[in-house]
């Protein structure tokens, strides 16, 4: 099934891999192959990979667009995991669900969830800074 794709100007997205800009005008693009693709909206960089549910969904954004290194995004990936599940126990349901999908290679399905696992973290780090 075809996916289209609506971009504002000057919106970047991945394809593949390959970051592309759209230009001046709005554009429409339709994708007739299952290639990975991330909006802008969706793109966290390295700078702002700054939490640790930050840096998962990092690692699991690489696996989703940079194949020819997933051994070691993966590696990377199960460290991050373990580090929060020890200092978060609370988290483990969620992680362990993240870590489903990995393993039957669904990356874009975990990046949707690690979004949910990144605004819980978000909320706990707001309550602690309120609380103190």
């Amino acid at each position: 099934m075809a996916l289209k794709i609506i971009l504002k100007p000057h919106e970047k997205f991945i394809v593949g891999g390959a970051v592309i800009t759209n230009g001046d005008a709005k554009s429409a693009f339709i994708v007739e192959n299952d290639v990975p693709i991330l909006r802008e909206k969706d793109i966290l960089t390295p700078a702002a990979a700054d939490t640790p549910c930050k840096r998962i969904y990092f690692a699991i954004q690489l696996m989703y667009i940079d194949e020819k290194n997933l051994p070691g995004h993966h590696n990377t990936f199960w460290e991050l995991v373990k580090d929060v599940a020890e200092a978060a126990p609370s988290l483990k349901p969620a992680l362990k669900e993240i870590s489903e999908n990995i393993l039957n290679a669904r990356y874009y399905q975990a990046l949707k969830r690690t979004k949910k696992l990144i605004d819980y973290e978000r909320e706990i780090i707001d309550h602690v800074r309120t609380a103190t």
